[in-house]
């Protein structure tokens, strides 16, 4: 039978034994992993008791899952519903409660790690508050939990009070950053490869709470009135082809950081749990290939409610037992472990990885230090234009070779910024992390912009007719929105790009940046996006709400370009050492000393820096030549058409004139 005939205790029936099922895979797949991996194995210092070891990761357990309802849903609903329907407002009471949840268990969860942590005598006296409050306010461990608890509670609040679709992008985007204190708890933050276990767990959690939590919504929206299960279904398996991406490649990343040595893969109970994890992935994804080659075509059929509930079923129960796997690693000791803090030396306690080799020729070739969260990025941007190229092509629509292989290089560029040489040595080099900053703002979004991505999305993505928002709908909200015809004014993005330049190195943000993975992040992410709207705004072919003209662009840029050699002179003239603590301290005994080094990264901001810059005047430049030789084109064209009939009307009238005043004189004359 039809979906929409399906009964209401049958219905009711499916949906508790997804749950169920999901609960039950998890915890079994959790107390397997826990015993294999000895994650519940009492320490030999300091034994907080079973209570607190098999606690742990339940909480934790119920924590991601609640997570992934509350993200899971949101997402959803702003890409495959529509805001003011009742399945919209029932999508967003589940967000919320899948977030009341998630507070509760993080709470439950930061209380048995302050446990764990301190093995303190459970009672009610001021000293256990005393001790707990400052696990909670003073430690990073325990502000993470605090920070984790009261993102909950705020969604929790938003989700039900916020109906629309703008204040719904919000609280999604909050909820995913809820999951950020979180990717730095357990081993992640204590493995050499500190950078990458952060983003890999990152990525990871979120692209598996955006799978789960759809397709829990799935589940739990099939069969009303007012959804289009096969619609919606083929929406939520767009999702989730790009989540089934994210988690592949950050769980491979994770897992690389975490086993260190192939061979520990297949010899070390960790290296087991992974390798379940992966077969447990790789199952998943054929499910989800399966039922969008099959199931989604079919959905509208008389059959297709048998199938759907018993794939819908599979994959949960797949995913249950992943869920469980993944509590389990993160209380399961890593085979690389860590090193001890009087073994470390100076550039392992700031940057977490051992100092590298001298930066020679060979290793500008050679050196890798991939940042997964830019790989994805970059890969998703390449995937999703050449997809878009490649649909024009299928229906006959030329697009310029020229952008395609602008974003193309674009791509690789900032994968290589970002995961090559210079970011294997920037946190060594002042003079490298300026190289990699004059890439990020000047050179990529060059690049990028030419590529005219906007257009190309907006003719290649599918227009929706039934009020709900797609990609090309979202494109279009967010080119249309008051924030975006603030920034992408001219005058704005000019002083966004250059006093953000200024304000970076001459503050304590530039010290943040080194010290802080986030604040790291951050400067990639500020100083992309702040070059990006600088250029679009000069040279850019996709629509903006206003560009100056050719002699106004030209101005913005002479002006942008003198401030920016002055900011390389300003750094080349400092006499003492900027983030001293950090580049002063690194323990470097290869290249210029660290003042030197300074002096060289302020020459290149000042030199090398300004190429791009002469790059945007010459392509301003020729477009304003082009611009000219276009209207006068047009010009031309409109008088052949005519026949020149403006330009003999308009000697005609001068003749009609001259006559009249010859006829007034002779007429004075007489």
């Amino acid at each position: 039978m039809s979906s929409r005939s399906e009964s209401t205790s049958r219905i009711s029936a499916y949906r508790i034994a997804g749950i169920v099922i999901l609960l039950v895979a998890a915890l079994v797949a959790l107390t397997l992993a826990l015993l294999v991996g000895g994650g519940a194995k009492p320490p030999l210092l300091q034994d907080p008791g079973p209570f607190v070891l098999w606690g742990t990761p339940i909480a934790k357990l119920v924590m991601n899952m609640s997570g992934a309802v509350m993200l899971g849903s949101l997402v959803l609903a702003l890409f495959g519903l529509r805001a003011g329907d009742r399945s919209f407002d029932a999508a967003l009471n589940i967000a919320s409660v899948g977030a009341a949840v998630f507070t509760i268990s993080a709470g439950v969860a930061g209380f048995l790690a302050f446990m764990a942590a301190f093995n303190p005598k459970l009672s009610i006296e001021r000293e256990f508050g005393t001790q707990l409050g400052r696990f909670l306010l003073e430690l990073p461990l325990g502000q993470s939990w605090l920070i984790t608890t009261l993102f909950g509670a705020i969604i929790t609040v938003l989700a039900f009070a916020w109906r629309s679709w703008t204040p719904t992008l919000i609280t999604a985007l909050l909820a995913a950053a809820s999951f950020l204190p979180l990717a730095t708890q357990g081993h992640a933050g204590d493995l050499a490869g500190h950078n990458m276990a952060v983003n890999s767990i990152l990525l990871h959690t979120i692209g598996a709470a955006v799978w789960l939590g759809g397709l829990l919504l799935l589940i739990l929206l099939r069969g009303r009135a007012d959804v289009d299960t096969a619609r919606l279904v083929g929406r939520y398996s767009s999702l989730a082809i790009a989540a089934f991406a994210v988690v592949a490649v950050s769980g491979v990343t994770r897992s690389i950081v975490a086993v260190g040595d192939w061979n520990a893969l297949w010899t070390t109970p960790y290296g087991w749990i992974v390798l379940a994890k992966v077969a447990l992935l790789g199952g998943m994804g054929l499910l989800g290939a399966w039922y969008r080659a099959r199931l989604i075509p079919k959905l509208a059929g008389a059959r297709a409610a048998g199938w759907f509930w018993l794939l819908v079923l599979c994959e949960v129960a797949l995913m249950g037992l992943a869920s469980g796997a993944a509590a389990a690693l993160a209380r399961t000791p890593p085979p690389t472990g860590e090193t001890a803090a009087f073994l470390q030396t100076p550039a392992q306690i700031l940057t977490g990885a051992t100092l590298p080799p001298e930066l020679t020729l060979e290793r500008w070739f050679t050196a890798w230090d991939i940042d997964v969260l830019w790989l994805i990025a970059a890969g998703l941007g390449l995937f999703f234009y050449l997809a878009g190229v490649w649909r024009l092509h299928r229906r006959g629509d030329r697009w310029p070779i020229h952008r395609t292989v602008f974003w193309v290089l674009g791509a690789l560029l900032l994968v290589w910024v970002t995961g090559g040489p210079i970011n294997a040595y920037q946190e060594y080099l002042f003079s490298i992390h300026m190289m990699g900053h004059m890439m990020l703002s000047m050179a990529i979004p060059l690049l990028l912009v030419s590529g005219a991505p906007i257009t190309l999305a907006l003719r290649a993505i599918h227009k929706r007719d039934d009020g709900t928002r797609g990609g090309r709908e979202w494109i279009m909200w967010a080119v249309h929105s008051p924030f975006a015809r603030v920034v992408t004014h001219p005058f704005v993005a000019a002083a966004i790009f250059i006093l953000s330049l200024w304000a970076f190195y001459f503050t304590d943000l530039v010290r943040w940046s080194m010290f802080e993975h986030l604040g790291h992040e951050w400067m990639v992410i500020h100083f992309l996006i702040s070059g990006y709207l600088f250029v679009m705004s000069l040279i850019g072919a996709d629509p903006v709400p206003y560009r100056l003209p050719y002699p106004g662009r030209l101005i913005t840029l002479i002006a942008v370009m003198a401030m920016h050699a002055f900011f390389g002179i300003a750094i080349m003239m400092q006499e003492g050492l900027m983030v001293a603590d950090w580049f002063g301290a690194m323990g470097r005994d290869w290249g210029v000393d660290p003042l030197q080094d300074q002096y060289v990264g302020g020459g290149i901001a000042w030199s090398i820096g300004e190429i791009p810059t002469l790059i945007l005047a010459i392509t301003v430049a020729i477009q304003w030549s082009r611009s000219d030789t276009k209207l006068q084109r047009r010009a031309d064209r409109h008088a052949d058409r005519t026949g020149d009939a403006e330009l003999e009307e308009y000697n005609a009238k001068l003749a009609a004139l001259a006559e009249r005043d010859q006829r007034r004189e002779e007429r004075e004359g007489r």
